[in-house]
């Protein structure tokens, strides 16, 4: 099971949102190359890196930022945020990306997102983020009408490499993870999902554990706990390595 710290990327700085609104961000670093070299000292081993800017306004200021942290770790990383065509894709794999993640792209443009697929076999997720059952995109301000059942048979038809689920009511509250949207959502899927929204503490982490026994939860995407120090990153990660 893989802990993916989150560094969010926002004005070049790292920041978390609350429930994916703009207006509503806490600002934790002005070095975000520096916090993710952080997390990966505290024994990070993968790291979960968002471009809000891209995601909000569909097109990045943050190429030489984002280079900077590819070269300064040593650690896989995987990006997500406004990638929406295959030149962007290419640019951030180029720049040392190891995988990437797309959301606007998956649920609005099939076709594309099938051709993106093909063209970087097992290197592109889909973000599947959900409030009230209900998928979003664009940054999660527009509600696309499909629910997760819906959109998944596709998404694993088109070439999805990997899942990540998002309950955006729980996303950056500290509220506990949606464990039976997670089950439901891993009976269904024949590719790796990861958890993301809600992690406040290790209980939350040993809740998912059984699901990563069963080999299709990759693991967690954690945010705003360890930046807050309600779940200690390398305590999180020891209890894991304790378990076999």
């Amino acid at each position: 099971m893989i802990i993916f710290p989150a560094v969010d990327i926002k004005n070049g700085q790292a920041v978390r949102l609350r429930q994916g609104r703009a207006d509503d961000v806490t600002v934790f670093s002005d070095r975000p190359a520096d916090m993710a070299l952080h997390w990966q000292k505290q024994g990070a081993r993968f790291l979960h890196l968002v471009d809000l800017d891209g995601a909000f306004d569909g097109r990045s200021p943050n190429t030489r930022l984002v280079q900077s942290i590819c070269t300064r770790l040593s650690i896989p990383v995987q990006l997500g945020g406004g990638i929406r065509d295959t030149d962007s894709a290419r640019r951030w794999l180029d720049l040392g990306v190891t995988r990437l993640i797309t959301g606007t792209m998956a649920l609005e443009e099939p076709t594309r997102f099938a051709s993106l697929c093909r063209t970087f076999p097992g290197r592109i997720g889909v973000s599947l983020d959900a409030a009230n059952g209900r998928l979003k995109s664009r940054g999660w301000v527009t509600d696309t009408g499909l629910t997760v059942d819906e959109a998944l048979p596709r998404l694993l038809a088109d070439g999805a490499a990997f899942i990540i689920y998002t309950d955006i009511s729980r996303d950056g509250m500290r509220s506990g993870v949606n464990l039976p949207a997670l089950e439901h959502l891993v009976r269904g899927s024949s590719v790796p999902v990861i958890a993301s929204g809600g992690v406040a503490t290790l209980d939350d982490i040993k809740a998912l554990h059984p699901l990563a026994r069963s080999g299709k939860l990759e693991g967690v995407i954690v945010g705003r706990a360890i930046y807050e120090n309600t779940l200690d990153l390398g305590e999180a990660m020891r209890w894991i390595d304790g378990q076999g």
